[in-house]
């Protein structure tokens, strides 16, 4: 049995020998790897050779590390929003702010004013009255830090018992045992007091989050004003498309009037048939329906933008600038990512979030904390009268009298317990800075996602004003074309009802993506927080008037709105 252990132990002994012999000439065999952590050392190395722009996270930039705890706006990256209108736009103040219409002439529109492109947003920011609500919100945190700072100041306080005090009294007493007495006198008391706190553990947390919280406010108005003039921007290219749309709208039952009439024409001539005129009528039922829509869709953007710029309640503004593209992104979207992720506020808003609930986890603290305060009372008294006399008929009102006393002294205060709020505090605002530095990580993600989001609307759409616009050039000359041949009656009216129906759905999309584009830069300024835009030349129009279309002076007969109880019933 002791011989058959031997032999076990010898068998296992050897074979871990040669298990070891085996590993070590695997690992004095050149170019083969020693250990796993050192695999793991020579592949990371290798990585970051070739690689070197792919850092450990570890090393990745803290924002604090970069902003501060406290981060402040860079006010040069944004203009400032002005105060008063320019001498041409001073009829389009804003009305009074609790001004109320009562008649019906104040709220009937009399007046369509032009606007321009590059006073929207200068009207806006004069007239819009919530840009103006949180400028107020600015002023307010300023004054509560100023309030905060007071703290750091002694108090004095001044308090009078009786300017003057009128005393009258009688005493009536055992005859065995004493007189009675009776007393008049009028009696003046004043302190005053001065308070100094010198050790107050509450005071400078509540002062860094006063200070932060302006600092949330300054933020805010600017977070407010890049989107009020993004949003004006937006109302007014989308009125812009909506004038587009009349305009389309307009050319589109032009032609429509042109088919029914050359439909017409050819059946009483005999040469087409009653279907090719029912064609022509019923694409002209779709214009006046497009024309319909269009021309709501353009009162409906005109009053959008009046309730934006705040104007005259009797004035709707007109878009005067014509409908084109306003620039180009120079950036590239790395850029552009940096760029908004650098300079955008809301950032900085989830950074002082975490310093100001850092500052109140201090200031729960404070409230188990001693504190120390110096205080100095300085009291006196003045009197005429006299009190406890035992004849009435002795008082004597020319008596008089005063005192002074002095105290000066130091106060101490300790809540040696009170039953754990102070730490529930402490504790539930250090988990309200750990909330917001998840916010920050969330608004970090969505302000990429907006800047990618917008980037490529913007490439997509500058593709669409390039396809549209050879979709435009082809459709008109198609219509042309459909035009001659339905003349020469080669062709049918439903040719030339396609062909138009093309034109038509041409031009929107060629006029949604001049919208679209411009929309999108826009919004990639407003997302990245710096202008990066690269304005277009301007347009060189021509000094002699283009020849008209056959069709383009044609008058729009007026077609009469008929009540919807009345057209349901139309014999069709």
């Amino acid at each position: 049995m002791i011989a058959v252990r031997r032999t076990t132990a010898r068998i296992i002994f050897l074979t871990g020998l040669l298990f070891q012999g085996i590993y070590t000439v695997q690992a004095d065999q050149p170019g083969t790897i020693k250990s796993q952590r050192g695999a793991s050392k020579s592949s990371n190395a290798e990585i970051l050779s070739i690689y070197p722009e792919r850092l450990n996270e570890t090393k990745l930039a803290n924002a604090i590390d970069i902003k501060g705890s406290r981060p402040k706006s860079i006010k040069s990256l944004i203009k400032e929003a002005s105060t008063k209108l320019q001498k041409n736009l001073t009829s389009l103040k804003g009305p009074k702010n609790l001004y109320l219409p009562q008649k019906i002439t104040e709220v009937k529109i009399t007046k369509l004013h032009p606007i321009k492109l590059d006073e929207v947003k200068h009207l806006a920011e004069v007239n819009n009255p919530q840009l103006q609500a949180i400028n107020l919100q600015v002023d307010q945190a300023k004054y509560l830090l100023l309030a905060a700072i007071s703290r750091w100041y002694p108090t004095v306080n001044l308090s009078a018992n009786g300017l003057p005090e009128y005393f009258s009294s009688e005493q009536d007493r055992n005859p065995d045992f004493g007189s009675d007495t009776s007393g008049k006198y009028i009696r003046t008391a004043a302190s005053i007091k001065v308070n100094w706190n010198l050790i107050d553990p509450a005071r400078v947390p509540e002062i860094a989050s006063a200070r932060d919280t302006y600092e949330k406010a300054k933020n805010s108005y600017l977070l407010a004003l890049r989107q009020l003039r993004l949003e004006a921007l937006n109302r007014y290219f989308l009125l812009q498309r909506a004038d587009e749309g009349v305009r389309i709208g307009k050319e589109s039952l032009r032609a429509s009037n042109l088919s029914v009439r050359d439909a017409k024409a050819r059946f009483e001539a005999g040469v087409a048939t009653r279907l090719e005129v029912l064609e022509a009528e019923t694409q002209l039922a779709r214009d006046k329906q497009l024309l319909t829509s269009k021309l709501r869709d353009q009162n409906i953007n005109r009053r959008l933008l009046a309730g934006l710029l705040n104007l005259p309640p009797n004035v709707t503004p007109t878009a005067a600038s014509p409908t084109q593209v306003i620039g180009s992104w120079e950036s590239s979207l790395q850029e552009s990512i940096t760029s908004a992720l650098k300079y955008r506020e809301e950032l900085n808003q989830h950074l002082l979030d975490i310093s100001i609930n850092n500052s109140k986890a201090n200031s729960a603290l404070a409230a188990i904390q001693p504190t120390l305060s110096i205080f100095n009372t300085f009291s006196a008294s003045a009197y005429n009268g006299q009190s406890g006399i035992i004849s009435p008929n002795k008082v004597d009102m020319d008596d008089y009298g005063s005192s002074t006393s002095n105290t000066v002294g130091i106060n101490a205060t300790w809540s040696i317990f009170d039953g754990g709020r102070a730490k529930a505090l402490y504790k539930y605002n250090k988990k309200k800075a750990e909330e917001s530095e998840y916010s920050f990580a969330s608004t970090r993600n969505r302000i990429r996602q907006e800047v990618e989001e917008s980037f490529y609307k913007l490439r997509t759409a500058n593709q669409d004003i390039s396809t549209t616009t050879r979709e435009v050039i082809a459709s008109r000359e198609a219509l042309r074309l459909a035009r001659l041949r339905f003349q020469a009656g080669v062709t049918t009216q439903r040719e030339v009802v396609n062909n138009q129906r093309d034109l038509t759905q041409a031009e929107v999309r060629y006029t949604d993506a001049i919208t679209t584009y411009n929309t999108s830069l826009a919004q990639l300024e407003r997302s990245t927080g710096v202008n990066h835009v690269k304005a277009c030349k301007p347009q060189k129009l021509s000094g002699t008037k283009e020849e008209a279309d056959e069709f383009s002076n044609l008058p729009i007969e007026p077609f009469p709105l008929i009540p919807a109880c009345e057209a349901s019933k139309i014999n069709k």
